[in-house]
């Protein structure tokens, strides 16, 4: 398995020479490289496209594969440590670096967190719900579920997100035929609840065991990927968002986690809340942070990474935020003028050179002193953005 990150140490006190690694150079890796470079430290990016939104702003950009030896020396030689920006990061990667460097988060915790089945039972270890479950590897596993699981979802154990590798299913000729459109690979069947609502939580946990959060997001998704996120005090019912931040907690500490996490729930009809998923990296609900509290997601992942004090973030605004997908340049360049002549408006784009739909191209944030002032403009927004309404 070879060794485990270094999870006590002397923090890295921003100054020169001291380089920050991160793997992966999407949008959240490039949020974390300004956080970073913010607060005085140098940063490296291992990633294989040369025009990698993270890897155009960083001091080092290392253009190789994941999982090549060459490139995973190069980073453990610049780096004082190293951090991702998406959970499909190989572990056995981590592994190596963090017998050179700390790793942040641990190698064991993103096992977890890339395969579905190993994810559901550590819920179960935690005392979290979740929906119930079977594990599918075999044709006698598909056989032997129970009626009770159906109608449910079908989800690949390794390599999905943003709902790619998920069917839904409603009978057992329906459930047989869609493991075969995923190539039989090992799936988890969950099954279907009755949803009311959706929320995740962004928890922060330092090498001595310390946690602080950020309040309990409500989202909206749609066709599996995320489209709007609010987050004031009225948007989660405080004993929810109570429970959900003692579950998040729960699954942090269960891994002994270092880093930022961010646990994702369903909210049933009946009030109730049980765990969907965890991601082991900042997370596209927690990008309000950004603009609307006095620390964002990433100063958090940076302070974390770092081994400096974690002081509990304080949101000073509501925010909505609404997830710009490639769809809306369909018909040309969107009508930035008009989205930034409302109030408390906040564009973030990845630089991205190709718009696709479904492609995560930026998001925007309304920030305001009422939960009902940040909505509205969100909704004229979203308006001139032909964004469907929420």
């Amino acid at each position: 398995m070879g060794p485990e990150p270094v999870t006590t140490r002397h923090a890295l006190l921003p100054q020169a020479g001291v380089t920050l690694g991160v793997m992966g150079g999407g949008q959240l890796g490039r949020m974390f490289v300004h956080a970073a470079q913010a607060m005085g430290y140098s940063t490296a990016v291992l990633d294989p496209d040369p025009h990698s939104p993270a890897g155009l702003v960083s001091h080092h950009h290392i253009v190789t594969a994941y999982d090549d030896p060459a490139g995973l020396a190069q980073l453990a030689t610049l780096c004082a440590a190293v951090t991702t920006e998406f959970e499909n990061v190989p572990a056995p990667a981590l592994r190596t670096l963090a017998a050179h460097c700390v790793v942040s988060p641990p190698a064991a915790a993103v096992a977890v967190a890339q395969d579905r089945a190993q994810e559901k039972a550590h819920f179960v270890r935690c005392g979290v719900p979740c929906a119930p479950y079977a594990l599918i590897e075999t044709a006698a596993q598909l056989e032997a579920v129970p009626d009770a699981l159906l109608p449910g979802i079908l989800k690949t154990a390794r390599m999905g997100y943003d709902g790619k590798g998920q069917v839904r299913v409603a009978s057992r000729a329906a459930l047989a035929l869609a493991w075969e459109s995923l190539d039989q690979v090992p799936c988890v069947l969950e099954k279907m609840l009755p949803l009311e609502a959706e929320c995740s939580v962004l928890v922060a946990r330092g090498a001595d065991g310390v946690m602080v959060h950020f309040p309990v997001q409500r989202n909206l998704h749609r066709d599996g990927i995320l489209a709007v996120t609010e987050v004031y005090e009225s948007s989660v019912p405080t004993p929810l968002a109570a429970q959900a931040v003692a579950a998040a907690e729960s699954i942090a500490r269960g891994l002994d986690y270092l880093g930022l996490l961010c646990v994702e729930f369903f909210v049933l009809q009946d009030g109730s809340l049980v765990v969907n998923e965890i991601a082991p990296r900042p997370h596209n609900s927690g990008h309000y942070t950004l603009d609307a509290c006095d620390q964002s997601q990433f100063t958090l992942q940076v302070r974390t990474l770092a081994g400096l004090p974690l002081t509990p973030p304080r949101q000073h605004s509501a925010a909505v935020m609404l997830n710009l997908l490639g769809d809306i340049w369909a018909d040309g360049t969107p009508d930035w003028a008009g989205v930034l002549a409302l109030p408390g408006t906040h564009l973030h784009l990845y630089g991205k050179a190709q718009a696709r739909a479904g492609r995560k191209m930026g998001h925007l944030t309304v920030t305001a002193a009422s939960a009902e002032q940040a909505r509205a403009v969100a909704l004229q927004a979203a308006q001139l953005l032909g964004i469907a309404a929420f």
